[in-house]
């Protein structure tokens, strides 16, 4: 239930972000309300779209199917976070003053009203349908349906709350903190989710195991306590992991890291060479 709420509050704070700056920066202008109510509809639209699907599929498979079928889910997640993390490394600084750009154009009449909707329904179509896939991944590794609805139902409300918050200037987030933070959680998200994939491809007998049980650590940390699952979910705990997950979780972390930071290591790699 806690981890739900966690991702779910997370998900609608950074979608509530965007919509606050954009209603922040388009404030005077006729009407921006509906089209951003609009987009938001749209946006949500397009996520409850993604969950049907997976949810469509999921009818149709079984056995090793429906482990392949949970890994690819799995992996898309891993993808979404990945081009996430690199595109905010590069382009966090420049987010707010785009979106303040964006609402000044359509001041001054140089950008039309839809402006507003198109950026709204982009934000909340990506942060809902990473939602979706998140939530798939806590009920593949036995979350239960009441409490995750619990969960999610409570994530939702506060993540509204705290964009409303930010909305009328009562809460303040320093956004350039808020990315970094939120960039690191999701560093850990998708390296986890990317050894329950190969967890699942193992499952079906697409990659060798790589041995089984490479450590356990059930006897300090069980898998199955609550703060065991909430590790699982943030930062794929596993009590006994075998090679493969363990070689997808550092394999996926590594790239990450590289991709993420790539600029400053090719400056630092030709200042080296520069210095020498």
């Amino acid at each position: 239930m806690f981890a739900t709420a966690v991702i779910l509050f997370r998900e609608v704070l950074e979608a509530s972000l965007i919509i606050a700056i954009v209603l922040g920066a388009s404030r005077g202008i006729h009407q921006r309300g509906r089209w951003v109510l609009a987009g938001v509809g749209t946006g949500l639209l397009g996520a409850s779209l993604v969950a049907l699907l997976a949810s469509t599929a999921s009818e149709y498979f079984s056995g090793d199917s429906q482990a392949l079928l949970n890994a690819f889910i799995l992996l898309m997640a891993v993808s979404m976070l990945t081009w996430h993390n690199v595109w905010m490394a590069t382009h966090a600084r420049e987010l707010r003053a785009e979106l303040t750009a964006v609402g000044t154009d359509v001041q001054e009449g140089s950008r039309p009203l839809t402006a507003l909707m198109v950026i709204t329904a982009l934000a909340v179509m990506r942060e809902g349908s990473e939602a979706v896939l998140f939530v798939w991944a806590i009920a593949a590794g036995g979350g239960q349906a009441v409490e995750m609805s619990m969960g999610a139902a409570a994530g939702v409300a506060t993540g509204v709350l705290a964009g409303v918050l930010l909305y009328l200037g009562l809460l303040r987030i320093p956004v350039r903190h808020f990315f970094s933070v939120t960039s690191w959680m999701i560093l850990f998200l998708a390296a986890g989710l990317s050894a329950q994939a190969a967890g699942f491809l193992n499952q079906a007998g697409l990659l060798p195991s790589l041995g089984n049980s490479i450590w356990n650590t059930s006897q300090w940390l069980d898998q199955s306590s609550a703060l065991g699952q909430l590790l699982h979910i943030f930062v794929g705990y596993i009590a006994t992991p075998s090679g493969i997950q363990v070689l997808f979780y550092l394999g996926t972390l590594a790239l990450i890291l590289v991709l993420m930071y790539r600029g400053r290591i090719k400056n630092l790699f030709f200042g080296y060479l520069s210095a020498s």
